[in-house]
């Protein structure tokens, strides 16, 4: 029996600016067959702006993001600061999902209360891999904070 008990299809948010990996994350969730909702921001500020709006009526805060570091206007660092900081999002679990892998990435994510990063894999095969695994995991393992 899965550990997630929904209502509603798993809410994700993917904060990412680079439209091949958007489409590779949207193929590879569509795949899972799992019931979910991916909407996408392209850019810091404007994950900012959505999850300082989610929580009012038909805006559920999402049950997971999927977050970039190095994107526009706003960083991945930035944005996952403003979420961990600011109490009503505070809950919502980030994964930081980046191709860095530099120490002072990975440390600052984990600093500023990152739920877990994974390096972007390289290859086809093994990207689609990691978000079956992600997807099994935060969808189907994990239990996350709902109602909020």
């Amino acid at each position: 029996m899965s550990a997630n008990i929904h209502h509603h299809a798993f809410r994700i948010l993917v904060v990412e600016d680079n439209d091949a990996d958007v489409r590779l994350l949207q193929e590879a969730f569509r795949e899972s067959g799992a019931a979910h909702h991916l909407e996408v921001v392209r850019d810091g500020e404007q994950a900012i702006e959505y999850l300082l709006r989610c929580g009012g009526p038909g805006k559920p805060h999402p049950d997971l993001v999927l977050l970039d570091l190095n994107l526009p206007r706003r960083s991945g660092h930035e944005v996952l600061e403003v979420v961990k900081l600011t109490e009503r999002l505070s809950h919502i679990p980030v994964v930081v999902f980046s191709s860095s892998i530099a120490e002072p990435d990975v440390n600052k994510a984990y600093a500023l209360r990152a739920n877990s990063y994974i390096q972007k894999p390289s290859s086809l095969d093994k990207f689609f891999a990691t978000v079956r695994q992600l997807q099994a995991f935060w969808m189907h393992r994990a239990t996350v904070p709902s109602g909020w």
